[in-house]
């Protein structure tokens, strides 16, 4: 992957901020086509464009029907996070909502996505429950305001970003001209 291969190459720290694409989905989620039909996409290009995306990264990617909230699944990864297990549970819902379709604002499919990356369930139902993370999340999301952050995945270095899934290429462009140092 892209990121990984940053990491590999200069050092830099990178840090994943949550950001709200669309916090106004409802918990059941929204139908896909719908969703494209509205902004007068074709949802088979946009599904085989990110295919495409996805493929080249070597990432599996299904075919999903809709779009769920990702709020109490951010506030999970942050809490993963905290205790040094974010990749596992970012892995595990990367899995559960681009790859299988599961409904990420439901907190049963949550905790079950957390049991299969190994975390313990009883401790992420007490985060989702008491929303142990919620204020981690919203200064995720103030600070991508702040960035000016419209759309994902988006790349910020030393002031200066690029949107989109942008070519290993340009976020190399980037590091350099933020004078990143090589390893």
């Amino acid at each position: 992957m892209r990121i990984e291969k940053l990491r590999q190459t200069f050092d830099v720290d990178i840090k994943l901020v949550h950001f709200p694409l669309h916090p106004d989905t409802p918990a059941e989620g929204r139908e896909m086509a719908g969703f494209y039909k509205e902004r007068g996409l074709d949802p088979d290009k946009m599904y085989n464009d990110m295919k495409e995306r996805m493929d080249a990264e070597g990432l599996p990617y299904g075919k999903r029907t809709h779009s769920y909230n990702s709020r109490l699944a951010q506030e999970l990864g942050k809490w993963a996070e905290s205790n040094g297990e974010g990749k596992k549970m970012d892995d595990a819902l990367y899995k559960a909502y681009f790859v299988n379709s599961n409904n990420i604002g439901d907190v049963d499919v949550l905790l079950e996505i957390a049991g299969a990356a190994g975390l313990s369930v009883e401790e992420a139902k007490s985060v989702v429950e008491n929303r142990t993370f919620e204020e981690a999340v919203d200064a995720d999301w103030d600070k991508s305001r702040q960035y000016g952050v419209t759309g994902v995945p988006t790349y910020v270095a030393g002031g200066y970003g690029v949107v989109g899934a942008q070519p290993y290429e340009v976020l190399e462009k980037l590091m350099q001209e933020v004078g990143a140092q090589k390893r």
